[in-house]
């Protein structure tokens, strides 16, 4: 059995990590591989730690763990690294939307027309752009021969400064496609019927090719459009993916956007609360609002107290199963994210839907597996440039990515009307981050609607910057 070293930064991401532990442990192919977790919160980090030792040695799997704070620690001698972390936290995020909000940008100076996702900060973090390319030059100098799965957001912009400024073998990873699976169920489709297609960029990957049975799968969406979409409520504030937002942009593209896409639209849908709840359901308005997004936000935080309570449990139980934690924590269980996901985890014919582990596995054992990657579009997507990343599917195996032939090619309006602007905020925000050039993010601040003047630009990027966090960012960009 090939053994190989994982190294997961950011590992403290209890759900994130547990369902990349599962995935091992079902996969024998990778069977005395050590996997090493790297996160800078010592509590988290122990938490998952002794989760995980404790789930392989209750299912019997042949994996080792270690852990460690040290970045270089998950990199050295490694042959995969899986980044999802993110530097600050939402805390920070949370401050710089204050910030932004308080001299009239509503949710953030970097929520911008085609890049709305509220963790998705391309203009304002500058520490994790920076932290992405450490990362990259620490494999280079390590381990140049690993490869660099970026799983933290912003992967769009993310996997693109990695492949431009590093020689590593890199490839960024989301599941926003596995949103397809509610259109499928919605339109009765056996999902394994279906020949399916997506292209794009992250958080703005299009269905281009919607087959069933030898016809256009379209024509039944358009039947539900017309007869049942007036009934479409969202069940949480992630739920979009058939919502008024986003049959209006298929409407006008002529293609369904697919996934964090419809989230990631135009100001129509974004101007303020009432707003996002038109377009993206009551109560909440989508995940991007204050509402929704307040929600997630304590989500996260029950998952991260109910991480510490189990990881306190097994300690101080030591017979005690993972198949007993819901039993034991009752009512708190089924409200849990973590703890409802156990079910799937437990469950040894079922992997989580994440791509890591068998992507990991294909290039590994030569495995053939088809993936949804961000891989330098190489021709792939011919509008765009060559060394932009794209989001499409690939046969992956032991020789590498192997992206599919893009059939049918994206409508004209996607391309010119979606893909190019949201190319271009790409194009400033890792300009700005080579050059130091603030101007870029004062340009694109003029250019956006809610900027009344340019004082205000100048006074919202000087509160930013004089974070103490930001001290770095901002000698970089004032050169002082």
């Amino acid at each position: 059995m090939p053994s190989v070293k994982i190294g997961i930064i950011g590992a403290g991401s209890a759900v994130f990590s547990l369902r990349l532990v599962s995935d091992l442990c079902k996969t024998p192919a990778l069977y005395g591989s050590l996997v090493t977790l790297m996160d800078i919160d010592e509590e988290r980090l122990e938490a998952v730690y002794i989760l995980a030792k404790r789930y392989v040695e209750e299912v019997g799997a042949e994996l080792k763990f270690e852990k460690t704070k040290n970045l270089e620690d998950a990199i050295i001698d490694a042959d995969f690294v899986i980044n999802t972390a993110m530097v600050g936290g939402h805390t920070y995020l949370e401050k710089v939307r204050q910030i932004s909000e308080k001299y009239g940008y509503y949710r953030g100076i970097d929520a911008q027309e085609f890049n709305m996702v509220s963790d998705y900060y391309t203009f304002s973090n500058y520490n994790q752009l920076k932290y992405f390319v450490e990362i990259a030059k620490k494999i280079e100098k390590l381990s140049p021969n690993a490869w660099y799965l970026q799983a933290a957001n912003p992967v769009f912009e993310g996997t693109t400064l990695v492949t431009r400024t590093s020689s590593i073998k890199a490839v960024g990873f989301c599941h926003g496609h596995l949103a397809l699976k509610e259109v499928f169920d919605t339109l009765g489709l056996e999902h394994n019927k279906v020949d399916w297609q997506v292209a794009g960029v992250n958080h703005g990957i299009w269905l281009n090719r919607f087959i069933y049975e030898g016809k256009s799968a379209y024509e039944k969406l358009n039947t539900w459009i017309e007869e049942n979409s007036h009934n479409w409520k969202p069940l949480h504030p992630f739920n979009d993916q058939l919502s008024s937002a986003a049959i209006d942009m298929y409407k006008f593209h002529g293609v369904l956007p697919v996934g964090d896409t419809v989230r990631n639209a135009s100001w129509r849908y974004h101007k303020n609360l009432e707003t996002k709840k038109k377009w993206y359901g009551e109560p909440w308005g989508g995940a991007d609002s204050e509402i929704g997004w307040k929600w997630y936000q304590e989500t996260l935080g029950k998952i991260t107290d109910i991480t510490k309570k189990i990881a306190k449990f097994l300690i101080e139980n030591p017979k005690a199963k993972f198949s007993d934690i819901k039993e034991i924590f009752g009512q708190e269980a089924k409200d849990n994210e973590l703890l409802q996901e156990m079910e799937k985890i437990l469950d040894p014919e079922q992997k989580s839907e994440e791509q890591h582990i068998p992507f990991v596995e294909s290039i590994v054992t030569g495995k053939k597996e088809r993936f949804v990657v961000n891989i330098p579009n190489r021709r792939i997507i011919p509008a765009v440039e060559n060394d932009v990343v794209v989001e499409v599917p690939a046969i992956v195996d032991s020789e590498g990515i192997h992206p599919e032939k893009i059939e049918p090619m994206l409508p004209e309006r996607v391309i010119k009307y979606y893909l190019k602007p949201r190319i271009m905020r790409m194009e400033m925000a890792v300009e700005t981050f080579l050059t130091g050039d603030i101007d870029i993010i004062k340009e694109l601040l003029y250019r956006d609607p809610r900027t009344q003047n340019d004082g205000q630009v100048e006074k919202v990027l000087e509160e930013i910057l004089s974070l103490p966090e930001n001290e770095e960012m901002r000698k970089h960009y004032l050169k002082k």
